[in-house]
């Protein structure tokens, strides 16, 4: 959707409002499709002396796997889109301002860029999962590891023993 803001470029406090959806389903993260709903974007452009700002959120429902357990899960994403935005720039290094296509303000450029430089590159499906044993493969958040302690090599003999007198 491309955002005309011709009426508000030079009208101090006018405000342009919009509302659209992205579908973003097609984008792979490191093997996975995680957006699979579309991105619903809604906010606006408004001329504060001079300056254009867009302010605005972007949401979604992911649908993940969690780096530890490797459990699927859903998770709420929302993205804020505040930037400012400018027909031309006086020097290159001002990354954060977007910049207008004549007076037209792509902005499907605009959430998909703020969406994915804003996805997790770690997923946990709760901030206290253990995730997998190592040794056995068991999930640690449902049931506890079924591998046998090591035992300290200095006391394999009275393990030993210990594992005798258990028979």
């Amino acid at each position: 959707m491309r955002l005309d803001l011709r009426d508000i470029i030079h009208v101090p406090d006018a405000q342009k409002t919009f509302r659209l959806q992205v579908d973003l389903s097609d984008l792979d993260f490191y093997g996975r499709r995680p957006i699979t709903r579309p991105i619903l974007a809604e906010g606006s452009v408004t001329n504060h002396a001079g300056a254009l700002v867009l302010e605005g959120t972007a949401r979604s429902v992911l649908d993940l796997a969690c780096d530890r357990c490797g459990k699927e899960f859903s998770r709420e994403k929302v993205v804020q889109l505040d930037s400012l935005v400018a027909q031309t720039l006086e020097d290159d290094e001002n990354d954060e301002i977007i910049l207008l296509d004549g007076t037209e303000l792509d902005l499907d450029e605009v959430v998909t860029t703020a969406f994915v430089l804003a996805m997790d590159t770690k997923n946990l499906c709760s901030d206290d999962c253990k995730g997998l044993c190592a040794g056995c493969g068991v999930n640690l958040n449902e049931e506890p590891c079924r591998c046998k302690p090591e035992v300290d090599p200095r006391l394999a003999a009275l393990a030993q023993l210990l594992d005798k007198e258990t028979e």
